[in-house]
């Protein structure tokens, strides 16, 4: 079979390689030898020293390597989220700013096309790419609360309580509760948040004092 001669450097094959396109690939769709593609490219490199760099200019970014802490990170976002029904935010622990930073730099390796398949997983929070404002996290943690209260109150606990409690989870939720009575009356609580505590804890303005007579107090000296 006699071999077809072509010129050197072949220009297809050059602006191909420039573009990022590799050896072995080039060498495929054209049906030669990897060798001699390398043989033009070794020509044209002589006529045009940039032509590596813009070959290596022209690859994709490689994908960041994947520690062991960063699968501890993406593991502890998965269940912050479970837990918290939101993403974690700067500044509520160093904890949680923590994992809010490295959320953040996932998101722009996300945008660039180079996030690690070994972070899909992230994939099973809902809008994880965006970047989440100090608004959304408040309305995130406010709806958790209101479903953790319930939740309590649906196991058969009396409101919870602020004070006179060694159980911090109670405290938490006494604190929050006793927050939406205050706002309440002082006219800061909106219209879709008081219907929604109406509706979900009915009787969460009176607290204790409208769930049994062996448990009564004033709203105004909240436990």
């Amino acid at each position: 079979m006699k071999q077809v001669k072509r010129p050197a450097p072949n220009p297809e094959w050059v602006l191909m390689y420039r573009k990022g396109i590799p050896t072995p690939k080039i060498a495929a769709g054209a049906g030669v030898a990897e060798t001699t593609v390398r043989y033009h490219l070794a020509i044209a490199a002589k006529q045009d020293p940039g032509l590596r760099a813009d070959h290596q200019a022209a690859l994709p970014p490689a994908a960041p390597r994947v520690m062991g802490s960063g699968r501890r990170n993406m593991e502890e976002i998965l269940a912050f989220y479970e837990a918290e029904g939101r993403l974690p935010v700067a500044s509520r622990s160093v904890r949680e700013t923590v994992l809010a930073g490295w959320l953040v730099r996932r998101r722009a390796e996300a945008a660039a096309g180079t996030l690690s398949p070994a972070y899909a997983a992230l994939d099973t929070i809902p809008n994880w790419r965006d970047q989440p404002t100090k608004r959304d996290a408040d309305a995130a943690r406010w709806k958790q609360r209101l479903a953790a209260v319930a939740a309590y109150l649906a196991s058969g606990n009396d409101w919870p309580r602020v004070n006179k409690t060694e159980d911090r989870d109670e405290r938490t939720l006494g604190v929050w509760l006793h927050t939406q009575r205050m706002d309440y009356r002082a006219g800061k609580l909106t219209a879709a948040k008081e219907a929604r505590l109406n509706e979900v804890i009915p009787g969460w303005r009176q607290g204790r004092m409208g769930r049994g007579a062996n448990s009564r107090r004033s709203e105004r000296h909240p436990e």
